[in-house]
This record gives C-alpha cells, structure tokens and sequence, in this order.
C-alpha cells in the first residue's frame, strides 16, 4: 500500500491566497482557508508557516494562472515567485500546476454528481 502524503495547494491572488489541503492515498481535497497578500507581495509567512508546521506536507503545489494558449501573464509570474518564495523560504519540494479548465472540470464534475444523483 502506498505511504500516505500530504499536500498543501496554494492558489496566489494579488490581495488573498487561498489554501486547500489534499491527502494521496484517498485522493481528496478541501479548502483550508485564505490568507491575507498585502501590496500583491508580501504574503502572510507566518500564517503559512504556521500551516506548514501544523500539516506537515510532503509537498507543496501553487497554480499557474495560464492563458489559453498557454502563455504566461502577470499573475503567472507572480504565482511563479510565490512558488521561489515558499521554497527558498522553507526547503520544501514546490511544484506549479496549470489552472487552465480547473474550474470548468470542478463544474463538470459536480454537474455529473447531480446527474448520478438524480438531482437534475
């Protein structure tokens, strides 16, 4: 059987940074919470150290805001620095994941739990 892991998910916005913790043997996910970005750079550290310290991730993953073509805009370069940043800051492993249809497959997936459900 597979060791169990944690993983805190950042998703960096200029004023909060939302937080959500996933767990790999069950392969689920919940929000944790959000976090205060003050002047679009200076995250809450302690705040996240704090969550580091308390979750105790095996790694760390910040979404990459691309566009559609997959080019980079000015959020993926700041939620590319936050993802230095967590790493430099704590020598934990950071990857960065691709947001591009996130939000549409959340949509897709609730849509076919309505369905299965009978909710539809």
């Amino acid at each position: 059987m597979p060791e169990a892991q944690t993983i805190l998910a950042f998703d960096y916005g200029t004023q909060r940074i939302g937080v959500a913790v996933g767990q790999t043997v069950t392969a689920t996910a919940r929000g944790l919470t959000t976090l205060q970005n003050k002047n679009h750079n200076l995250p809450d550290w302690q705040a996240i150290a704090a969550l580091l310290a308390e979750w105790q991730p095996a790694l760390c993953v910040v979404g990459l805001p691309l566009q559609m073509d997959g080019g980079e805009q000015e959020m993926t370069r700041f939620a590319r620095r936050f993802a230095n940043q967590l790493h430099g800051r704590f020598g934990l492993p950071v990857d960065t994941m691709d947001e591009r249809l996130s939000s549409y497959e959340a949509e897709q997936i609730l849509a076919e739990k309505h369905r299965h459900h009978g909710y539809n």
